[in-house]
């Protein structure tokens, strides 16, 4: 399995400004705006560190998910929540040929945390053998940054200051997240069982 990330974050949906609220820079004098680049990329490596720790895709864009084989044949869990809408679904055989399958033969199952790609008849599109399955579709909880829940909002704000603080360490020492990071992504942490099979 592979998951491409088609789109990209735009710089414009990033809390930048709320972000330096956050670490309370600037009071009091004039901002040139120095920082921004340095800010811009804190937070965009904790959002995508809580991603990975999550599987939440917090802000909106497209994604290409290929797989050589259905773990169930009537349904299969998408690698990232919450997906909105399944664009595509082409299957390629061993020798490259493509086939766009119909939208009316498959489905999304819309779940906070474990959306599926499901058959709206008996059975997904068969795969080949030495074939593979490529799955286009948009994922995240909106396109602007109040439609993020508060609570990894935050955790985003704690963990890019995190960087912020350890930025001038070769190595933070600490391993892994603070803990008040953590305990705000508990509630978000999907429990893989089987892999995304039908449990």
């Amino acid at each position: 399995m592979m998951l491409i990330e088609q789109t990209t974050v735009p710089t414009a949906a990033l809390p930048l400004e709320r972000f330096k609220e956050h670490l309370r820079l600037g009071t009091g004098f004039a901002d040139d705006g120095g920082q921004d680049a340095l800010l811009e990329a804190l937070l965009r490596a904790a959002i995508g560190a809580i991603e990975g720790r999550t599987g939440k895709v917090l802000l909106a864009r497209g994604f290409t998910w290929t797989v050589m084989a259905w773990r169930d044949t009537g349904r299969q869990a998408l690698p990232v929540a919450p997906v909105t809408a399944i664009t595509e679904l082409r299957v390629l055989d061993r020798q490259g040929g493509v086939t766009v399958m119909s939208p009316e033969t498959y489905q999304l199952v819309r779940d906070t945390h474990r959306p599926r790609l499901g058959a709206t008849a008996t059975l997904l599109p068969q795969i080949p053998l030495g074939g593979q399955a490529e799955v286009d579709f948009q994922a995240g909880f909106g396109a602007a940054w109040a439609a993020v829940p508060a609570d990894l909002a935050q955790a985003v704000f704690l963990l890019a200051a995190h960087y912020h603080e350890h930025r001038h360490e070769a190595a933070l020492g600490e391993g892994g997240m603070p803990f008040g990071v953590m305990a705000l992504l508990e509630r978000w942490r999907t429990v893989r069982v089987l892999g995304g099979a039908a449990t």
